[in-house]
């Protein structure tokens, strides 16, 4: 039996690679897990390169015909730097009760662990929706639409939650999030509206400006990381949200990271194919948000066409992630862990 398991391996690697090709027109990116996308001839061939290139240019090419609708000065920092920080950008005499409602909502949550840091999320569902209408009214609000499918590159409906992120629980390892990272080969949107202000030794998000475009020194980055072995370097970077020293920025000529310490009612969106991370953090806390994250096929040349994003299905679909994660625990892992009803901070 055991002479019989190396062909049929073999037989399965071979029937399985016309689906295996058909995934280099996807989002997937492991070089750990997927032959090709980790294959060194084929990206000494410059595979990974022509993909990295390939998803840029549609998503620039996608973003100049929704850029009409987005405010220009909004636009304009956007596109220079891969982030926009918006204060106020809920009405100031709006803002206490929206942030009291939400902080004071019970609903089922789950939580993740990285390190010494917690992760809390809360679905934005319709329960929530329906109990916090200013709520809805936000999400819905043209102008910030606008923006979100600017930076997503697509007309489609983010991923809605609450998220509540505790900093130095138990433990020492460090949280894999404060190194500065790159979520992905291609654009994707992740969206931060603070509930509280946050100070530069709170965590803050942290930006290296201008690390959304693929520059000739970022596409050689590029190509050289798609060489390296895949199991010898970091699990994360190997199965494709590569990690960037400090001296790799340099190589890049890239801008000094800038750590957003903002103040409450302050709106992030942020292209996260850039290098940011979680800065560090002095003590330990709670932070707040309304967080926010799109990512779709980068190869489809389409700006729609997402039927998920429709009205009644959208702000469905987390639950739905979840249920789906559960019932296949054991072959696809579910790192999110229910923690019951609970508020955004601990009692």
């Amino acid at each position: 039996m055991s002479r019989l398991l190396p062909p049929l391996r073999r037989a399965a690697r071979a029937l399985l690679l016309p689906l295996r090709t058909l995934e280099l027109l996807s989002g997937a990116k492991s070089f750990l897990d997927h032959p090709l996308i980790g294959s060194p001839r084929l990206n000494r061939l410059g595979l990974h390169v022509a993909r990295v290139r390939l998803a840029d240019g549609l998503a620039r090419w996608r973003r100049r015909r929704l850029a009409h609708r987005v405010r220009p000065d909004w636009r304009e920092a956007f596109d220079r730097d891969g982030f926009v920080a918006i204060p106020e950008v809920i009405p100031a005499e709006a803002f206490p009760a929206l942030r009291a409602a939400i902080l004071s909502y019970q609903a089922p949550a789950r939580e993740m662990r990285q390190g010494d840091a917690i992760t809390r999320r809360m679905a934005i569902d319709p329960a929530m929706l329906a109990a916090i209408p200013a709520l809805r009214a936000l999400l819905e609000r043209p102008d910030i639409v606008a923006l979100m499918h600017y930076v997503a590159g697509f007309r489609t409906t983010p991923l809605h939650y609450i998220q509540t992120i505790v900093s130095h629980v138990d433990g020492n390892e460090p949280d894999p999030q404060e190194a500065f990272h790159a979520d992905s080969f291609h654009a994707s949107l992740k969206a931060w509206l603070f509930l509280n202000p946050v100070s530069e030794d709170e965590g803050p998000f942290t930006y290296v400006p201008g690390s959304h475009r693929f520059t000739p020194e970022r596409l050689d980055w590029e190509r050289r990381r798609s060489l390296a072995d895949p199991k010898a370097i970091d699990r994360m970077s190997a199965r494709g949200s590569p990690r960037v020293s400090r001296e790799d920025r340099a190589a890049m000529k890239l801008a000094q990271p800038r750590a957003l310490a903002v103040a409450g009612n302050t709106l992030v969106v942020a292209d996260t194919v850039g290098f940011h991370a979680r800065g560090a953090s002095a003590r330990s806390g709670e932070r707040v948000e309304i967080w926010s994250y799109a990512r779709r096929n980068p190869f489809l040349p389409w700006l729609g066409g997402d039927l998920l994003s429709l009205p009644g299905l959208a702000e469905r679909r987390v639950g739905w992630l979840w249920a789906l994660r559960d019932r296949f625990e054991k072959r696809i892992g579910q790192p999110w862990q229910p923690v019951g009803v609970r508020r955004p901070v601990s009692d």
